[in-house]
């Protein structure tokens, strides 16, 4: 094929990788706190014998989840404008994400919360505390711990979605290595190094996450 690897052109400009690693990592747990708190509320709309409450929030899961997320990121950057909500790129992509995995985290949550047993909250009950008390205090807790596994493979995932904002030109990993490829005509090399980057940031996460759960697991 006559093809020769040379990385020399990409490690001239393996700061700007760098750089846009961080900034993927900052969409990403921008998102990721924002969506936590949009699932959670969903969650316990979702198990609300309230119509009012359940009826929206099982339309909001049902659209966000079967609709791709590069649509999303194009219709919120593209066409809300045009109905007079403007966001800047950053701020555009991490709205759309957080809308995103708040709708999955949605159902995450759901389940970690039908896991708690309902003696729980009549224990809370008896002992004086209000209903957002036992919620905060005795049943978040609880349900986090149970579902951190799920919570640990959605925050490796959306990680990974940031890459599509580079659709939108935010100069996260992916558009700065698709920069690097079209200064460099280095195709190979460009992708091998980002695709590592990749793998290497998902890698000390899911370590991470793996720590933190052996930490809050309860001795058995």
């Amino acid at each position: 094929m006559g093809y020769t690897l040379n990385f020399a052109a990409v490690w001239r400009s393996f700061d700007l990788l760098l750089e846009g690693l961080a900034l993927s990592l900052a969409l990403a747990f921008g998102a990721i706190l924002i969506g936590a708190a949009i699932g959670l509320f969903t969650a316990f709309c979702l198990i609300s014998k309230n119509g009012f409450a359940r009826r929206p929030a099982g339309i909001y899961v049902t659209i966000i989840r079967n609709t791709p997320i590069l649509v999303l990121v194009l219709f919120t950057y593209f066409a809300l404008p045009q109905l007079g909500f403007r966001l800047g790129k950053i701020e555009s992509f991490i709205f759309t994400l957080a809308l995103y995995s708040g709708a999955y985290l949605a159902e995450v949550f759901r389940a970690g919360l039908l896991s708690i047993p309902v003696g729980l909250r009549e224990a809370g009950l008896a002992i004086g505390l209000t209903e957002i008390q036992i919620r905060t205090s005795i049943i978040a807790p609880l349900m986090f711990r149970n579902v951190l596994p799920s919570l640990s493979s959605t925050i490796i995932s959306l990680f990974k979605d940031t890459s599509l904002a580079a659709a939108i030109a935010v100069p996260e990993l992916t558009f700065e290595a698709r920069k690097i490829n079209v200064e460099t005509f280095r195709v190979i090399e460009t992708w091998i190094v980002a695709s590592c980057l990749y793998v290497i940031t998902c890698s000390i996460l899911a370590a991470l996450m793996r720590a933190l759960e052996r930490r809050l697991s309860v001795p058995r």
